[in-house]
């Protein structure tokens, strides 16, 4: 599904219309956008939990020079699904 298509499905299931469905989804993106650069955890009911991590400084290796590099830390997001949506089942074909 992509943006398109959960904006209809989003305004189709709460009775608003496209362009409202539209402002929601970039209002809600937006927030979350600004929780996640201050740091803060999000953690959604049922879906999982979303969270900036720093990933340590490290060394690895070019396979094809053997040449050793640094490569410094950096901030990564991170998603943990929630017990529910791991155990959802994801065998089920598009027909179903």
């Amino acid at each position: 599904m992509n943006n398109k298509e959960f904006v209809v499905e989003l305004s189709r299931s709460l009775g608003y219309t496209n362009k409202d469905a539209t402002q929601l989804v970039a209002s809600l993106v937006d927030i979350m956008t600004q929780e996640l650069q201050e740091g803060n955890l999000i953690s959604v009911e049922g879906f999982g939990r979303f969270e900036v991590r720093k990933r340590l400084e490290r060394i690895i290796i070019n396979p094809m020079t053997k040449q050793r590099l640094l490569v410094p830390p950096k901030l990564v997001l991170t998603f943990t699904p929630d017990s529910l949506l791991k155990d959802y089942p994801t065998n089920i074909s598009a027909d179903e």
